[in-house]
């Protein structure tokens, strides 16, 4: 089949951030099964695009509320309140609707668009959703927004972020009606939509790479913990902040404990052996010169691509439930704990088995492949409903095309045939 990706960034050459590393392991999964991709989306300054080709990206793009100045956030404020529309996919009106219409239009013939997360083809709705779609859930975006919303540090932002889940909502509720599939990288994200949507929805497991390089176990540990993320995110930043509010404070005070990534307003610290590292040079690197690797979620929804990628590397990890979204079987050396007490007690332990000689390390490759294996699989059930009338899909989830009766050929939703 011939696709069509819509993403508001494009896959990268080298994914950091979990949303990228989604975006590759999506693009690199319809390719692996031999279809041909095109690629739709901006494309973040200081990145190159994935290897591959077909990539029609729209401009430059910072999309990170941290990485910009007031003026531009006031600017993607004024175009929301302006549009009615979210935040988030006002800042992918860079654009105009002719132009994405016309790149479609270039790209024909087609059997399908990917839309993956609700920025750009919310941005765009009216025209993605002619087109026999399948949505790519991230997380259940209203719900994490009205998450923030609970725990915003003022009335403004908490007015914002309602503001955000209420359009989210109508976005979603959208993109997930019209799409002959529905993938998302959580089970509770499955439901998340509700009922009319779930039984065209299937969890679609995630690897951070499509080749899973060997893991180097020689070196002595530089933290006894090490944590990394986009602590920009409020999702992520609720989880740290958990962990430097409720749980470092319990840690012995000789414990080294390493966190990497930029950390806008950093609280205080008490605890003595916190290092804030801010951006590293190499993220695997970082995470691989730790002894241990909290994995400290308590919110948001959609999987964590730091714990695949944890498992991955067959780290000996502590980690919350909310860490372990999306993850069938635990790894023997991942541990789990919500009470902040327990928390500690077993990263205590833990670290003291490192320190005696017992990296608890193990290996990754047959949970690596396990992913992959279940995403192939669940990639071709979606892809197939690509032959069938949206009615059919609904009434029966179950169904899987026998033939592709336009092969490279697209009928829109509106009942045109392309051309």
């Amino acid at each position: 089949m011939h696709l069509v990706f819509v993403s508001s960034l494009v896959p990268v050459e080298n994914p950091s951030s979990g949303f990228d590393i989604a975006n590759r392991t999506v693009l690199d999964g319809l390719r692996a099964l031999g279809h041909r991709v095109s690629v739709i989306g901006y494309l973040q300054p200081g990145h190159a695009v994935a290897p591959g080709g077909d990539m029609h990206v729209l401009g430059e793009l910072e999309v990170t509320n941290a990485r910009v100045d007031r003026a531009t956030k006031l600017r993607w404020l004024t175009a929301a309140l302006l549009k009615r529309t979210t935040l988030s996919s006002a800042k992918m009106l860079q654009v105009k609707r002719t132009q994405i219409e016309t790149l479609l239009q270039g790209l024909q013939p087609f059997d399908g668009i990917v839309l993956n997360s609700v920025q750009l083809p919310g941005a765009f709705a009216d025209i993605f959703v002619k087109y026999p779609t399948i949505y790519v859930a991230h997380n259940v975006e209203a719900d994490s927004a009205l998450e923030n919303a609970a725990t915003a540090s003022n009335r403004l932002e908490r007015l914002l972020f309602k503001r955000e889940a209420h359009y989210l909502r109508r976005l979603e509720r959208q993109l997930t009606q019209t799409a002959s599939a529905v993938w998302t990288f959580a089970e509770a994200d499955r439901f998340g939509f509700g009922h009319a949507v779930s039984g065209r929805a299937a969890v679609l497991p995630l690897v951070t790479r499509w080749d899973l390089p060997q893991s180097s176990i020689e070196t002595a540990p530089e933290h006894d913990l090490a944590l990394i993320g986009t602590w920009s995110w409020k999702a992520n930043r609720i989880g740290l902040d958990w962990f430097l509010s409720k749980v470092a404070p319990l840690l012995p005070p000789d414990m080294s404990i390493g966190i990497a990534g930029h950390l806008p307003d950093a609280p205080l610290i008490a605890h003595p052996g916190v290092r804030l590292l801010g951006r590293v040079p190499d993220a695997r690197a970082f995470v691989e010169a730790g002894a241990i690797i909290p994995l400290i979620s308590r919110g948001g929804t959609g999987v964590q691509l730091k714990t695949i990628e944890t498992f991955e590397l067959g780290l000996p990890s502590v980690a919350t439930s909310a860490s372990l979204r999306g993850i069938g079987a635990l790894p023997e050396n991942c541990a789990v704990a919500d009470d902040p007490a327990d928390f500690t007690q077993l990263l205590v332990a833990t670290v003291a088995q490192v320190r005696a000689g017992n990296r608890q390390r193990c290996s990754g490759a047959a949970f690596h492949q396990a992913q992959k294996d279940l995403l192939l699989g669940t990639m071709r059930e979606g892809l197939s409903r690509f032959g069938m009338p949206l009615e059919a899909t609904r009434q029966n989830p179950g169904m899987a095309r026998k033939t592709n009766s336009a092969p490279y050929g697209l009928a829109t939703r509106e009942g045109g045939k392309s051309q």
